[in-house]
């Protein structure tokens, strides 16, 4: 099993959060939130209004999401959905748990390290772009997530 950091559009109450859950990606358990320890920036960049996480560490702002357990098949999906290593790269990442799951190992306040989804493959304005310390694909930003069966009509139109 290994832990995954999610910050993004893969969230609970997010647009692609039931990937998360489709058992036919693999197993996926919610343990608890979290923010990184060190400051990243939290981007929205493309056209379709993309989450990125720069992997600029020391930079933008301490990172809001939430941690989970998956099995080797979630993992390898994620990788592919991601887009690894062309969009974004999996990296190590250190945590500060907010709130954990009662039935889980985790202590709010206490210190873990999980797999994040991080890119180094970035355009050169993305790190002079607006940052956030927490994603919501519907936030103030006003910059709409567009899903990826929608992204094929928008590129015909």
């Amino acid at each position: 099993m290994h832990c995954v950091f999610v910050y993004g559009s893969l969230k609970r109450g997010q647009p692609n959060h039931p990937y998360m859950t489709d058992s036919n990606n693999g197993k996926a358990e919610f343990l608890g939130t979290a923010v990184t320890v060190q400051k990243y920036p939290l981007v929205i960049a493309t056209n379709y209004n993309m989450p990125f996480l720069l992997n600029l560490p020391g930079q933008g702002n301490r990172v809001q999401g939430e941690i989970y357990q998956v099995d080797g098949k979630m993992l390898e999906f994620l990788d592919s959905f991601e887009n690894i290593p062309t969009m974004y790269q999996r990296t190590a990442v250190e945590l500060e748990i907010k709130m954990a799951d009662e039935k889980e190992k985790l202590m709010a306040g206490s210190i873990m390290e999980a797999s994040v989804y991080s890119t180094t493959t970035y355009q050169p304005d993305w790190p002079s772009l607006p940052t956030y310390d927490n994603y919501d694909s519907n936030g103030d930003h006003g910059l709409k997530f567009m899903l990826r069966e929608d992204r094929k009509w928008a590129s015909v139109k």
